[in-house]
């Protein structure tokens, strides 16, 4: 028998940041989580696969848009049609969304309870499927101590939303040990809630298929579900599936040999063609262009982030078209050669500067006086700047002292560079 394992598909995701980039390809970013789900679809039909196991986070939390729980009844019912069950179970966001408490799903699909755990018997496949859905979103207790035996004489699958012992990245919802998971006896846990791709094998089976379709910068590289093949004696081949429609990279480029602006640009342009060369697959690429080094043109990128990105925007344009390439940004990650001693034996204007403002690092009513100045610029940003600019927080908390860091040998060299 065949099955495929799925989760964290976060239908209709809402996005954010995008409209501080006005090039960016916000139609296919707004359908890329459906898109990459009827993929999964269609691959599970022309698979053949006897069912399918979604480990939670199905919806997105409190969206009310039903038009997504229409468009989900819609896939089941290309799964009916082919005779595919689907077990359910939901996950931390589900348990927020309306559309769980309220949508009648196709009788295909059979959803985990979330007052205890259920058990599906597949009696013609010899397979039980275990699982215990979220009723609330903050579920912190560990479900796995409910989880019943194994059924003896069947292939047992247990379904679990969890961050698992040691995903600190993730809400620590529904934790458990690797050994709690092997200890029950099972054949295949079948998780949730972790976005990337992991798997254990011992005494049990024990798999991460990652999310559907990566949402932003944090969630690179392909993104799927996992197609598991098994018989009497066991598991026999799991294969990951890639379902993405639009794929997250990021791309450090080392600019140390670069003078000024336009080596940096001529740098990032070589890589750019390397990357594309490089990419074994012919979907679209997000991607955030990192340049790091000490170099002398650190001073000619100073405060240049957005005609820096201008630039490159032009040059992946050339190289891969703006259907396959499209860079979220750039950011500067860069050091000037000089560690400031020679500007400061110059005696001038500029080693004055940068003796005032190596002074600034411990000098609270500047810093005071800096918050109080940036606070009213803060406060009067759009909502999209209020989440994409780093430093907002800092300003906010009145915790300047990497800011003032970043800045002043960034601003000495620029002006080193006017001069």
């Amino acid at each position: 028998m065949k099955f495929i394992h799925t989760a964290d598909i976060h239908l209709d995701s809402p996005l954010t940041g995008l409209s501080t980039y006005p090039d960016a390809p916000v139609e296919m970013l707004r359908t890329a989580t459906r898109d990459a789900f009827s993929n999964l679809i269609t691959e599970a039909i022309e698979q053949q696969v006897d069912f399918m196991v979604i480990a939670g986070d199905l919806y997105d939390g409190t969206w009310k848009d039903h038009n997504t729980g229409i468009y989900f009844s819609k896939e089941m019912g290309h799964l009916k049609k082919a005779g595919i069950p689907v077990y359910l179970l939901f996950g931390n966001h589900d348990a927020e969304s309306e559309m769980t408490k309220k949508l009648q799903l196709p009788d295909n699909v059979f959803c985990f309870d979330t007052r205890k755990p259920t058990t599906f018997r597949l009696e013609n496949l010899k397979v039980a499927i275990h699982g215990h859905s979220f009723k609330e979103k903050e579920t912190t207790e560990n479900l796995v101590t409910g989880y019943p035996k194994p059924v003896q004489g069947m292939f047992n699958i247990g379904v679990l939303h969890t961050a698992l012992e040691g995903n600190s990245a993730h809400a620590n919802y529904a934790p458990c040990s690797l050994d709690e998971l092997h200890a029950k006896g099972y054949d295949y846990w079948a998780l949730g809630h972790v976005h990337d791709y992991q798997i254990w094998k011992s005494v049990s089976t024990v798999v991460f298929p990652g999310n559907l379709q990566g949402r932003h910068i944090c969630e690179t590289g392909p993104r799927g579900a996992v197609l598991v093949a098994a018989d009497e004696c066991g598991i026999q081949e799991i294969n990951r599936i890639f379902v993405d429609v639009l794929r997250w990279n990021s791309l450090e480029v080392d600019v140390t040999q670069c003078k000024k602006l336009s080596e940096v640009v001529s740098t990032i342009g070589k890589a750019l063609e390397i990357f594309v060369e490089n990419s074994s697959s012919n979907i679209p690429s997000a991607v955030r262009i990192t340049v790091t080094g000490k170099t002398s043109a650190h001073g000619d990128l100073f405060g240049l982030e957005s005609q820096l990105r201008a630039e490159v925007l032009a040059l992946a344009a050339s190289i891969g078209g703006t259907e396959r390439l499209w860079i979220e940004k750039v950011k500067v990650g860069t050091s000037e050669v000089d560690d400031g001693e020679a500007i400061k034996a110059r005696a001038d204007a500029l080693s004055d500067l940068q003796d005032i403002l190596l002074a600034a690092e411990s000098d609270q009513d500047f810093i005071k006086n800096l918050r109080d100045e940036l606070l009213g610029l803060v406060n009067k940003a759009p909502l999209e700047l209020q989440t994409s600019v780093p430093y907002f927080n800092a300003i906010r908390s009145g915790d300047l002292l990497e800011l003032i860091r970043e800045v002043r040998p960034g601003l000495v060299s620029y002006l080193v560079k006017a001069e």
